[in-house]
C-alpha cells in the first residue's frame, strides 16, 4: 500500500500529537490498538502518513527536522511518542500574515511564539515547495483568527492541486466562493474547525441531543474553557475569537430541539491558565424544564489533554481527503466535514453523521459528479450568500 504524503501548516501541539501517532500507531496492531475511531479506512493505516512538507514561524522550529520541530517549545503537548526516527524534512519559514497576534509579543517565549528572522516565502514559493514535496493534502494548523493566512495556504493547495484540511475557524469548506474554487478543480476539501475525538464541543452537542431526544426543555446552558497552550494564549485577543465562537455556538445550536435566544447561550473560550499547559478544562451547565414544567439543571467538568484529543480525527480526515483523491471526488466531502468538524457545510446530528462517513468510507463506486450539489448550496446559505 502506498504511503499518504501531507504537509502541514503550523508545527505546533496539534501537529504534535498527529505525528506522535503516526509514529506510535505503527507499532501496533488492530487488537492492542487505543483510541482511534477506524484502525483502517481503505486499506490506510495511521502509519501510512508520512509528512513531507511542513511550515512555521517560530525560530525553534523553522530549519529543524520535523521529528525534532514538534517537541521544541511553545510546544506543551503530553509526550506520547519520544523516540522518532529523522523525517528527513525540514521546517520551512512559512507566511505571517494575520497568523500572529500582536499581544503575544508581551508574554516571555517559553510560552509564545519566537518570531523568526527568515524573510517569508512567496505563493510561488510555497507551491514550489509543496509540488516538489510530492504531498497529497495540506492540513492548515495556524492559530485562530488567521484568516488572510489561511486563504493564503488554501490559494497554494489550489495551486499545487491538493486537497485541502481546515482544521481552525476560518470559513473555507463552508464558504460558497472557495467551496466553487476547490470544486471547479475537483479537489477534495474537509473543513470547518476539527472537533476533538471526546472534547468540549461534542460532548456539549451530545448532552443538547439527549435533552431533545428525553423531551426537556433546554431555556440556557454555556460552555466555557480554560487551558494553558498558545491557543488558549492566542485567543486572548478577543477580535480573534468571532468565527471561533460562531462555529462553537452553531455546532450545539444545530442539534437543539429549538435554536436558543443568543442571550441564553454563551459558548466560547474563558482564558489562559499558563500552568494548565496543553490540558483543556470545559465547564459545561445546561439548565431546562422536565415534566410538568419542573426545572431541573446539569453542571459538568471535563479535563482533556487538548490536541492529542483531535489527533485522531484528524488521521481519519486524511484518510478520507485520500480515498476521495484515489476515487475522483472533488469539492466538499460532505460526509467527512460533517462527522469531523464544528462548522461544515451542512450540520447533521452525530449519528447521522456517523452513519454517512461510514457510508462515505465504504463506498467503492467512483462518483460522477465532483461534489454533491446539496452541499455547495448548504455552503452558500450558511454563509448568507445567494446561489
Amino acid at each position: 500500500m502506498k504511503k499518504i504524503k501531507i504537509a502541514i501548516v503550523g508545527v505546533g501541539n496539534c501537529a504534535s500529537s498527529l505525528i506522535q501517532g503516526i509514529h506510535f500507531y505503527r507499532d501496533q496492531s488492530r487488537e492492542d490498538a487505543i483510541g482511534l475511531m477506524h484502525w483502517e479506512i481503505g486499506g490506510f493505516k495511521p502509519g501510512d502518513i508520512d509528512v513531507v512538507a511542513a511550515f512555521d514561524m517560530d525560530r525553534r522550529k523553522v530549519g529543524r527536522d520535523v521529528s525534532e520541530a514538534i517537541f521544541a517549545k511553545p510546544n506543551c503537548t503530553a509526550v506520547f511518542c519520544a523516540d522518532l526516527p529523522s523525517a528527513g524534512v525540514a521546517v520551512r519559514m512559512g507566511k505571517i500574515l494575520d497568523g500572529f497576534s500582536k499581544h503575544m509579543k508581551d508574554y516571555p517565549a517559553g510560552i509564545t511564539f519566537d518570531l523568526a528572522d527568515e524573510p517569508e516565502p512567496t505563493e510561488e514559493e510555497v507551491v514550489k515547495v509543496l509540488l516538489e514535496s510530492g504531498a497529497e493534502i495540506l492540513l492548515n494548523y495556524l492559530p485562530v483568527g488567521s484568516t488572510e493566512a489561511t486563504r493564503f495556504y488554501a490559494d497554494c493547495a489550489l495551486e499545487a492541486n491538493m486537497a485541502f484540511i481546515n482544521n481552525i475557524p476560518v470559513f473555507i469548506a463552508s464558504d460558497p466562493v472557495w467551496a466553487k474554487r476547490f470544486q471547479d478543480k475537483n479537489l477534495p476539501i474537509i473543513g470547518d474547525d476539527i472537533k476533538a475525538q471526546l472534547g468540549a464541543t461534542i460532548t456539549h452537542r451530545t448532552l443538547v441531543d439527549l435533552f431533545k431526544k428525553r423531551g426537556v426543555k433546554l431555556e440556557r446552558t454555556y460552555q466555557l474553557n480554560t487551558g494553558g497552550n498558545t491557543d488558549f494564549l492566542n485567543m486572548l485577543n478577543r477580535e480573534r475569537l468571532a468565527s471561533k465562537k460562531e462555529s462553537k455556538t452553531e455546532a450545539v445550536q444545530s442539534v437543539a430541539g429549538a435554536r436558543l435566544d443568543d442571550e441564553n447561550i454563551h459558548i466560547g473560550p474563558s482564558d489562559h491558565v499558563p500552568w494548565q499547559k496543553d490540558n483543556k478544562v470545559c465547564f459545561i451547565r445546561m439548565e431546562g424544564k422536565l415534566f410538568g414544567d419542573v426545572p431541573m439543571n446539569l453542571e459538568l467538568r471535563l479535563s482533556v489533554e487538548d490536541s492529542p484529543n483531535s489527533a485522531g480525527v484528524a488521521i481519519d480526515a486524511i484518510r478520507c481527503a485520500k480515498l476521495a483523491l484515489l476515487r475522483g471526488e472533488g469539492g466538499i466531502l460532505g460526509a467527512p466535514s460533517a462527522y469531523f468538524c464544528k462548522h461544515p457545510p451542512r450540520q447533521y446530528t452525530d449519528e447521522e453523521a456517523y452513519c454517512l462517513v461510514e457510508q462515505f468510507i465504504a463506498t467503492e463506486v467512483e462518483p460522477e459528479s465532483s461534489a454533491p450539489q446539496d452541499d455547495l448550496e448548504a455552503a452558500m446559505i450558511i454563509s448568507g450568500q445567494p446561489e
